[in-house]
């Protein structure tokens, strides 16, 4: 699919999964990046690693650190390009964090971190929710690269399509049933795809009911002056970035006044 189909589709549904992007050779060298750190056993109410910024609230480089591989992702081209229609030309990596789940792993709570569902909103439900000019609704955007294959019967990432766009909070009913409800989905990802969605889409995690290890990178974008919480994904040590991975990892600015597009290589060079 084009460019522009594919921001369509993520506009519509609120998330997109666009298939093979990732080598055989970048699966393996990402995974043996992930083998060598010899990680816990996934902890089941929080099953993740590498994190930086975020619900871990600490400052740091997290899996940017486990080597090459990892920073490439961070601005990878298919990733930048569909990121761009929905984001801008000026916007930043917030927070990162790997998701791993072994065999029989129960599911993580449905939630959105913007919109009518969100957390800090005040809407009631069964009642209109109007979007607030005061409230980030859809400048929040994240990649899922996905290193197992995963999907219904599986597990994976889970989510209610369209549940971005809706002006009333998440009905009681349909947050308990999760992934059993009719109407939300387990979305199919092989591995080597990438899926992005906003964070106003209602999701989640589903039970992880696959024989091996379920294992997922995800990196957290919002536009150049906003910002989810005061820590900071920072510089790994000993890896040289690019004028655009550094970009990515500045503090929140305006757009164009104290943030450079990160589109315009001789302005990143400058």
């Amino acid at each position: 699919m084009d460019i522009e189909t594919l921001q369509y589709l993520l506009d519509l549904n609120g998330y997109i999964v666009i298939e093979d992007v990732l080598s055989a050779g970048e699966i393996a060298a990402l995974e043996a990046g992930i083998d060598a750190q010899h990680l816990d056993p996934p902890n089941p109410k929080f099953p993740r690693f590498g994190s930086a910024a975020g619900a871990v609230r600490a400052t740091g480089a997290g899996f940017l650190d486990y080597g090459q591989p990892f920073v490439d992702l961070m601005d990878n081209d298919t990733v930048m390009s569909v990121m761009r229609f929905r984001l801008g030309d000026h916007f930043r990596l917030e927070r990162l964090y790997g998701i791993h789940q072994t065999s029989g792993m129960d599911k993580g709570a449905l939630h959105a971190d913007y919109g009518a569902s969100a957390p800090n909103s005040t809407a009631t439900r069964g009642e209109f929710y109007p979007f607030l000019d005061s409230r980030q609704t859809g400048a929040f955007c994240v990649a899922a690269w996905n290193l197992r294959d995963t999907g219904p019967g599986r597990g994976g990432f889970a989510c209610i399509p369209g549940s971005h766009k809706s002006h009333f909070r998440i009905p009681e009913g349909l947050h308990a049933d999760h992934q059993d409800g009719r109407w939300t989905q387990v979305l199919e990802a092989p591995v080597g795809s990438v899926t992005l969605f906003t964070e106003a889409l209602t999701h989640g995690t589903a039970r992880w009911d696959a024989p091996y290890e379920r294992r997922t990178l995800l990196f957290k974008y919002c536009v150049s002056n906003m910002s989810w919480g005061a820590t900071r994904v920072t510089a790994p040590d000993g890896i040289r970035l690019s004028p655009r991975q550094r970009q990515l990892l500045a503090d929140p600015g305006d757009p164009k006044t104290h943030f450079k597009s990160l589109f315009d290589e001789a302005g990143l060079e400058a």
